[in-house]
């Protein structure tokens, strides 16, 4: 009897083992990168000393590593400690995984629709560093195409048909060159707020643009810029959270069921 390993495999059976090998490994490793951020999850469930679950799963969390941020922005470590976000919401049924009903104003709940990440307070920059989404008065080699509407002038109106504002500028983004925001000066106080372009529906013809997310008097509440000029990560989550909590909550209506 021969013991040659070339008698009974041949390098096509080493070829495919080294592949599943290979690939499970990528599998596990790709699965642990995923957990850099968001994790441990937090369950409704609460353990022996009264606090909250903690769901990792499999793969455990990797070991942190840091990340060099570009634009000499400094450095990150992932995993890192995440701060926690005062929801202001309770569930609406004592079982875990029940719906959770907004306290107090749900515009301003943070949840459902409305919910959002708190992330860094500083803007999103261009791949040459410069900031990324601004408004036209800042990005002055930016205009209106030819023969487009200008939207600045056009009146905002609400769902309830009611004037929200008049639009006063418009955010551009320097590497994606098109629209993001149109600034508009609240009817209801007088303030500056910004308007996603994706809530907005245009009447070229009337020179209005109807927003279905709103109300007219929720545009007073419409989360404020920490400078004037340029968006924020943290605030461009903040106003665009608060546009989508009107598809839920602008209405006692949208929040019933259709049936």
């Amino acid at each position: 009897m021969s013991a040659a390993i070339t008698e009974y495999i041949d390098v096509a059976q080493l070829a495919i083992w080294v592949f599943w090998f290979f690939f499970a490994a990528l599998v596990y490793y790709l699965h642990a990168e995923d957990k850099r951020e968001g994790y441990p999850l937090e369950s409704s469930r609460t353990d022996r000393s009264g606090g909250r679950v903690k769901v990792v799963g499999f793969p455990d969390i990797p070991s942190p590593k840091t990340f060099v941020l570009p634009h000499n922005g400094g450095s990150v470590l992932a995993p890192r400690p995440e701060p926690h976000t005062d929801i202001k919401a309770k569930p609406s049924a004592p079982f875990p995984g029940a719906p959770l009903d907004p306290i107090g104003d749900p515009m301003l709940a943070q949840v459902g629709p409305g919910s959002s990440p708190n992330r860094e307070k500083h803007p999103d920059l261009t791949h040459e560093g410069e900031k990324k989404i601004v408004p036209l008065r800042v990005a002055k080699d930016f205009s209106i195409a030819e023969g487009e509407p200008d939207p600045r002038g056009m009146t905002v109106i609400g769902l309830d048909g009611e004037v929200g504002g008049t639009v006063t500028d418009v955010w551009v983004d320097r590497s994606e060159p098109q629209i993001r925001y149109l600034e508009m000066k609240v009817a209801q106080g007088g303030k500056q707020a910004l308007l996603p372009i994706n809530f907005c529906k245009f009447d070229k013809k009337a020179r209005k643009i109807k927003v279905l997310a709103l109300r007219a008097a929720h545009f007073a509440n419409v989360p404020s810029l920490s400078n004037p000029d340029h968006i924020t990560l943290y605030d461009e989550d903040k106003v665009c959270a608060y546009y989508g909590a009107g598809k839920l909550y602008a209405t006692p209506e949208r929040i019933e069921p259709l049936l």
